[in-house]
């Protein structure tokens, strides 16, 4: 049995389905962001090795949200496994070390599923793993959820949690079991329990989210009770002498200076709770003829994707020694660890990955269009049209190469979204899709060309010369790669040539729409180059956004860019 390829195919599937997690999360907030943090807190099982140590370690450092650090303190005993009869004892040991790691652990959760796979194993009696007996008692358990919590029984939906671990574990066990693909989807086995009750109200919730690593002051014993005093939602995941707390509370600064008191803060992030606006699941299939699928590398934020009702599709930045998806990395430790000399890099999801972001799309929306970044760039193309020749008889899945990435992927892919709902017919989305991607352009300007040379874009020697002479090249991404289109030899030279260009191309009368994208110079690009766009072209739509992190990472700290849609 291959558990590494196990682990990996688990995280991959639960990938796959993060936005139907998110949108069904109302319990314990509804805030809509399970999936996200899932896939966060889960990457190190993506890239598990035989070093558990440092397996165990990332799981701790990486888990975020209140899902996110129970999931990593079950895993860090199951990833331990090492064969089937190792499995029930790991399971066991991963279920309690979950319950122990929140203040108030309660049934209707994960849990129930952690509870559910110990006695499906504890109840084997032999190597043999009854891959069907199993699923069929995962399955219920995340059934019973929606009865055991009230909120969720209010909502008609299954916790969201528990369905991402039957997902996880479904395909980990199918993988080690050698058992073919399922007939079955995620929406078929939980038909009726994935849409959320239109009269559903969400009780409010005011606060912050903290995730914080500490490190208790010699001689200190910290209790879990004395930690679930300082807030709400507590989970406290031990890693060696530390301790990686998950927290709601009102005041951010109150908490920390309490911890304070008893530990050395060595890590910390906080953010407002945000709930979403609770949908039902089914809300974009009937409200677009066609649904729409992009890659990140489009300058797409997974916010933007939400409000235009589009799947994303994420490559990895690897950076720091670990992989997390593109679009739920922090753009500015990126930036930072790049301008301290480290090494940052990207890579492609895996083909069983993107297989099952089609299927899921094929088996959720009748007719899915997904906008492919440039096969120059990537093989994500090659990748869709081989799987859709095998596994696509009713022509779910339209695919096109855009031949664009970074801002002109995004700016197609959001001109399509917004046709999509002015019209019925799919055939005019996908004629209209193929217009835009003949008229939308983008300049990429970029502020040194070392990072370009390291990820061997240049020679050595022409981004040696350039720096030296100061040169910032002006691309542009096309269909048969980056192109070059300009040099300038400063901001200043950078701004008048995208002013120059915008001006021959465009009236004062005329409404352009504009992506406007910064990487690590937001500050400069909103004051600096939003605000002269705007003098040049005052009716234009002006959309501020981040550089997608593939082209950051390959083009480097500094970079800015414009995209634009001529009229059509």
């Amino acid at each position: 049995m291959n558990f590494r390829q196990g682990f990996t195919a688990g995280y991959e599937c639960l990938a796959a389905w993060a936005d139907l997690l998110d949108r069904i999360n109302v319990f314990p907030v509804a805030d809509g962001d399970t999936g996200a943090n899932l896939r966060i807190s889960l990457a190190p099982l993506r890239d598990h090795t035989t070093d558990f140590q440092a397996t165990l370690t990332q799981l701790a450092r990486c888990a975020t949200g209140n899902s996110g650090n129970i999931a990593a303190a079950y895993f860090r005993e199951f990833c331990r496994a090492d064969g089937a009869l190792d499995l029930a004892e790991k399971a066991a040991l991963g279920r309690d070390k979950a319950r122990q790691a929140i203040a108030n652990p309660c049934a209707g959760t994960m849990l129930t599923v952690f509870d559910s796979l110990s006695e499906a194993l504890d109840a084997q009696t032999g190597p043999e793993i009854n891959f069907s007996h199993l699923c069929k008692q995962l399955r219920q358990a995340v059934l019973t959820t929606a009865d055991i919590q009230p909120e969720l029984r209010a909502a008609g939906v299954v916790d969201s949690g528990a369905l991402a671990m039957f997902i996880f574990f479904e395909e980990f066990f199918r993988h080690i079991t050698k058992q073919p693909d399922g007939a079955d989807s995620i929406l078929d086995q939980f038909k009726g329990s994935l849409e959320i009750d239109s009269a559903f109200q969400a009780i409010p919730v005011d606060g912050y989210c903290v995730d914080v690593l500490i490190q208790p002051e010699a001689e200190q014993h910290v209790s879990d009770e004395r930690l679930a005093e300082l807030g709400e939602s507590v989970v406290v995941v031990p890693d060696e002498s530390r301790l990686k707390v998950h927290i709601h509370t009102p005041d951010p600064t109150g908490l920390r200076n309490q911890l304070n008191t008893f530990a050395e803060v060595l890590d910390w992030s906080d953010e407002p709770i945000e709930q979403v606006a609770v949908k039902p699941f089914s809300e974009p299939a009937e409200s677009q003829c066609v649904h729409l699928m992009t890659d990140s590398a489009g300058s797409m934020t997974r916010e933007m994707a939400r409000q235009h009702s589009i799947s994303l599709l994420d490559s990895y930045i690897i950076a720091a020694d670990h992989s997390r998806p593109e679009s739920l990395y922090n753009a500015e430790d990126v930036y930072a660890l790049m301008r301290a000399g480290q090494r940052v890099t990207t890579a492609q999801a895996s083909t069983f990955e993107r297989h099952h972001h089609y299927q899921r799309v094929c088996s959720q929306y009748r007719k899915t269009l997904y906008l492919c970044v440039g096969s120059a760039f990537t093989g994500n193309y090659a990748t869709a049209i081989a799987w859709k020749e095998h596994n696509d008889p009713e022509n779910r899945l339209e695919v096109l190469d855009t031949g664009a990435a970074s801002g002109r992927l995004g700016l197609i892919a959001m001109l399509a979204a917004r046709q999509a709902r002015r019209t019925d017919s799919p055939e005019l989305v996908i004629d209209f899709a193929r217009k835009a991607m003949s008229n939308c352009m983008e300049y990429v300007f970029i502020d040194e060309l070392k990072y370009l040379v390291a990820g061997g874009r240049v020679s050595k020697a022409g981004g040696f010369f350039g720096d030296l002479l100061n040169m910032k090249p002006v691309v542009s991404p096309t269909n048969e790669g980056v192109r070059k289109v300009g040099v300038v030899r400063s901001q200043k030279g950078q701004l008048d040539f995208a002013l120059k260009q915008l001006d021959k191309l465009f009236d004062a009368s005329v409404t352009p729409f504009i992506l406007l994208q910064y990487s690590d110079n937001k500050e400069w690009v909103q004051s600096t180059i939003q605000q002269q766009l705007q003098d040049l072209l005052p009716k234009a739509e002006i959309l501020l956004i981040p550089l997608s992190l593939s082209s950051g990472v390959h083009m480097g700290p500094g970079t800015w860019s414009l995209a634009f849609s001529r009229a059509f």
